[in-house]
């Protein structure tokens, strides 16, 4: 050897763009994936209860599984058509992070959004679909914006996420994926669970950057509270020594001051026990007096009370005349056109529902007045 360095070698040393050496060498300690994983913790709980809302149905997200993965682990791990929907963070965190749902799961909430039971999966991974799961993660990662706020105590702001249709069985160019995908990340895998209708793994994956960023400010924040801590702890003592008695000039301090003419804790007599400060206060007159409540005025009589219901006679309420309901579902829906005829549950000639406020309180016939219609009262339900 001449002890002359090949140019792979020196690009090997530098970390040179183009070298053979990758990102591969990216990696995160054990805390660090603790930090990022309790993040993410924080972060799903507060998403799985206003996914809960939103579906009505209970929603679970497991504790996250922080790992190192590549884009062949998540072609592996997912093997249909799946949904990514990225969140952009604007303020307090500078970075995006992706999340992968499968397409069942996304059909399921979207079903259970749309009022159905979460069992309507026949169609295919369209527009509504992207849009019902998009209004959900923001409305999901909002709430988790919120919570991370509290837990890094500054604030966290995202954009609207943004959902496409990914199919992980065919050859995925690298303009149509996050440039970050191309190159070893953070995978934050979940458990979630969707009454009986989903049980399911979900994943959320982040660039190295982000990650680390967040790392930061979970340190950060940590190596501020003690600080903080200590402030708190000063008060309490500063106070016990403000609510002590007025000291005399001349006095020792410390609040050792004679009180009764009984010398305090420092200035006890050898050979005699000191007394503490719950035995100190404990001699101290204290004022006790029972509690004087007003007696209940016996003759009043609820039903004599004249009803004021003039307060209220001014209150609008929303008066609807439903004429019949019917049932459709998505692609039906999507199926009309000017001409489409929809069957209704009334009978012609059966009297129409009138509603107050949603409220079903009378019937009634339409009647024409004029060019406008109207309904005549034929009948008031009784509760």
């Amino acid at each position: 050897m001449d002890g002359v360095l090949s140019q792979e070698e020196i690009s090997a040393l530098l970390n040179e763009p183009g070298s053979d050496v990758s990102d591969n060498i990216q990696e995160l300690s054990d805390v660090e994936k603790d930090a990022v994983g309790e993040v993410a913790n924080i972060s799903m709980g507060s998403a799985a209860t206003a996914l809960s809302s939103l579906v009505n149905r209970k929603v679970d997200i497991s504790t996250p599984i922080v790992t190192i993965a590549s884009w062949d682990d998540i072609v592996d791990a997912y093997e249909r058509p799946c949904v990514f929907i990225q969140i952009a963070y604007t303020v307090g965190l500078d970075g995006t992070n992706l999340l992968v749902l499968k397409d069942s799961d996304v059909k399921t909430i979207t079903d259970l959004m749309m009022g159905g039971d979460g069992t309507n999966l026949d169609s295919e991974l369209g527009e509504i679909h992207l849009s019902a799961i998009g209004e959900a993660m923001n409305q999901m990662m909002g709430s988790a914006a919120t919570s991370v706020s509290s837990m890094l105590n500054k604030m966290i702001d995202i954009s609207p996420p943004v959902a496409n249709v990914v199919d992980l069985k065919e050859t995925v160019d690298e303009g149509s994926i996050d440039e970050f995908l191309l190159k070893p990340f953070v995978r934050i895998t979940f458990k979630m669970e969707i009454g009986d209708l989903v049980n399911s793994e979900i994943m959320q994956l982040y660039p190295f950057s982000f990650a680390k960023e967040i790392c930061d400010s979970v340190m950060n924040n940590m190596n501020s509270t003690p600080a903080a801590g200590a402030k708190e702890e000063a008060k309490p003592a500063q106070a016990v020594q403000q609510q002590s008695p007025q000291q005399p000039a001349g006095a020792p301090m410390g609040g050792q001051m004679p009180m009764g003419g009984q010398p305090m804790m420092g200035q006890m007599p050898m050979g005699q026990p000191m007394m503490d400060m719950s035995q100190m206060y404990a001699q101290q007159p204290v004022n006790v007096q029972p509690a004087q409540f007003q007696p209940f005025i016996g003759d009043f009589n609820p039903i004599t009370q004249k009803e004021n219901i003039d307060l209220i006679m001014d209150v609008p309420l929303n008066v609807t005349v439903e004429l019949g309901r019917t049932s459709k579902s998505i692609q039906e829906i999507l199926d009309f056109s000017p001409g489409t005829i929809i069957e209704l549950n009334k009978i012609a000639g059966e009297p129409i529902d009138v509603l107050v406020n949603g409220k079903y309180v009378a019937k009634g016939e339409v009647v024409v007045i004029e060019e406008s219609f109207g309904i005549r009262i034929t009948e008031i339900m009784k509760n």
